[in-house]
């Protein structure tokens, strides 16, 4: 359900962790014109939100702060209908936002039981989202890492923490010590390469690592960039942190 002009009366304990803080972060800003990325979040260990503006109804990309800049933002353009979370480490305010909003909250099921309190749409292995957005299951960051996939703009893949920015801004799987299967999230990349191609998969906006795109909002030509990935040496691949 879409929320109107007005704001919602929605009830915050100053001490609750789902309380808004005080306007404090920047002003979401512009990937394409339908596409806005949000300020590194706290709260999800410096996590990159994205809200996505639809015909069928507007997708927020993980949880940014949930603050009056990010809540007067999302009002301003018409609401949530869809939070789509890439993985465990996004969740944060999922709560919040599905009450100010009545928004659907779609997860990958197998982590979907970490919101007891939130009515959630789980998924196994893909879900249509909207008419230009599907979400993929591309397990090994967590259990039920996913990606979600928008054919606008020459194909924009939302990547959460499964494939990230390295320091020259080349997108790359990276392994750490939390991380849950290193050899499924390389699987996992694979499948990507496998069900698109360069002309279907032209942007990725990363869920972390912002920084090392030195000011370019998303990561260009990058299937082709994908496709330079030594996946079996990799494997090797030794934890960063």
């Amino acid at each position: 359900m879409q929320p109107d002009s007005t704001l919602p009366s929605v009830s915050f304990s100053p001490d609750s962790p789902e309380s808004p803080r005080s306007s404090a972060t920047k002003q979401p800003r512009p990937v394409f014109d339908t596409v806005f990325a949000f300020a590194p979040n706290r709260d999800t260990m410096g996590g990159t939100a994205y809200f996505i503006l639809e015909n069928s109804g507007h997708i927020l990309v993980d949880c940014p702060a949930w603050d009056d800049t990010t809540q007067r933002f999302l009002h301003e353009q018409g609401g949530v209908r869809w939070l789509f979370l890439t993985h465990r480490g996004a969740i944060a305010h999922a709560k919040a936002i599905q009450q100010a909003f009545d928004c659907e909250v779609v997860i990958q099921e197998q982590e979907a039981y970490l919101l007891p309190e939130v009515k959630v749409t789980p998924f196994h292995r893909e879900l249509q989202v909207s008419p230009h957005t599907e979400a993929v299951w591309t397990s090994g960051h967590t259990p039920g890492s996913a990606c979600l996939y928008h054919d606008r703009h020459g194909g924009i893949l939302f990547s959460g923490r499964h494939l990230l920015p390295n320091q020259q801004g080349h997108p790359t799987p990276l392994r750490i010590a939390k991380t849950f299967h290193w050899r499924r999230q390389l699987q996992s990349v694979q499948q990507l390469l496998d069900r698109y191609d360069a002309e279907q998969l032209q942007s990725i906006c990363p869920g972390a690592n912002t920084g090392f795109l030195r000011g370019q909002r998303r990561i260009d030509r990058a299937y082709e960039q994908l496709q330079t990935l030594d996946l079996t040496a990799l494997l090797d691949a030794k934890p960063l942190l």
